[in-house]
């Protein structure tokens, strides 16, 4: 699966933009805070071609991608507000 579609879809499946209180990345997982984690589709999320699984932990919605979480991250950010995205590129 190509990125974009696989962020298109990751984004669509956690609720939309307007369900994305914040956003940053580490090293393998999405980090997500999330207006209402009863709105996304887990299960689906989990089934992606891409997604190795999702864990909810410490109030994040994280969803784990592997060694291109950077690439995935940065197809997704453009389609939010600015004002929600965290920078978590470290150099």
């Amino acid at each position: 699966m190509k990125d974009q579609q696989l962020a298109d879809q990751i984004l669509e499946k956690v609720g939309g933009k307007d369900n994305v209180n914040s956003l940053i990345h580490c090293v393998t997982r999405l980090r997500f805070k999330l207006k209402d984690e009863e709105v996304a589709k887990t299960d689906e999320i989990k089934k992606l071609d891409g997604v190795l699984t999702v864990v909810k932990s410490g109030g994040q919605y994280q969803v784990v991608i592997g060694d291109n979480v950077a690439d995935i991250y940065d197809k997704i950010t453009p389609k939010l507000n600015s004002s929600i995205v965290i920078d978590s590129k470290k150099k």
